[in-house]
């Protein structure tokens, strides 16, 4: 697991968890441990299970649960909690949240995640002939779950902060990204400021979360810090 493209999360009490994109099956049917949890301190490894398989997307919040949302081979890989497309989690690796019938439409994969304050993001778009990008807000204490059209197909950073957003899609094979300002006015996220920028290296993917309205991207070597 060490490449830095793997997803990853940071946990209460220097804890670091860093997971696998993809899940094995053991001789005995089980699904392989594809998540580790590390002491940051120590060095320790404290605990090693599943989390899902094909996953895109991942973000830990402060309470130290674990979200994440699935690509296609995941959904449709006979994984229980990937088949639903998000899912959230213990940090010792029981499923604990699942979206059930409360999504506007059929997740096909994950996009990248955030969040802010208690609340959690995950972004993803459809498989429906409809199609779509989506931008799901999940609020833990409540369980309330609100989901809008995302005003960027398929971005690969997204940070908010009360009402605004930031969300960067990386260009192909190119040291620049476009970054994506928009705003909520009513039920709609419209876009104020659209603009290219050059980055030190190739976006890597999976590896933007947003945190308390601040987008982090990984380019190259360099971490960037853009604000929503």
């Amino acid at each position: 697991m060490g490449d830095a493209r793997l997803p990853f999360g940071l946990l209460p009490e220097a804890r670091l968890l860093i997971a696998g994109g993809r899940a094995g099956k053991e001789e005995s049917g089980a699904w392989s441990p594809n998540a580790v949890v590390f002491h940051l301190e120590s060095g320790d490894q404290e605990a090693a299970f599943c989390i899902g398989d094909d996953i895109p997307a991942l973000v830990t919040d402060r309470e130290g649960s674990v979200w994440t949302a699935y690509g296609d081979e995941g959904i449709y890989g006979g994984h229980p909690e990937s088949a639903a497309g998000l899912a959230g989690w213990s940090a010792d690796g029981r499923a604990t949240w699942t979206p059930g019938d409360r999504l506007p439409d059929v997740p096909l994969e994950g996009c990248t995640a955030a969040t802010e304050g208690d609340q959690v993001w995950l972004i993803w778009y459809s498989g429906s002939r409809r199609g779509g990008t989506f931008l799901t807000r999940i609020t833990p204490s409540t369980g309330e779950v609100t989901s809008w059209p995302s005003p960027v197909r398929d971005p690969d950073g997204f940070a908010v902060r009360d009402h605004r957003a930031v969300l960067t899609k990386r260009v192909h094979n190119q040291r620049s990204t476009e970054v994506v300002r928009a705003e909520l006015d009513g039920d709609t996220w419209s876009v104020t400021e659209r603009r290219k920028i050059r980055v030190p290296g190739r976006v890597v993917m999976r590896c933007g979360q947003g945190r308390d309205g601040l987008l982090w991207l990984r380019a190259g070597d360099t971490w960037l810090r853009i604000e929503a």
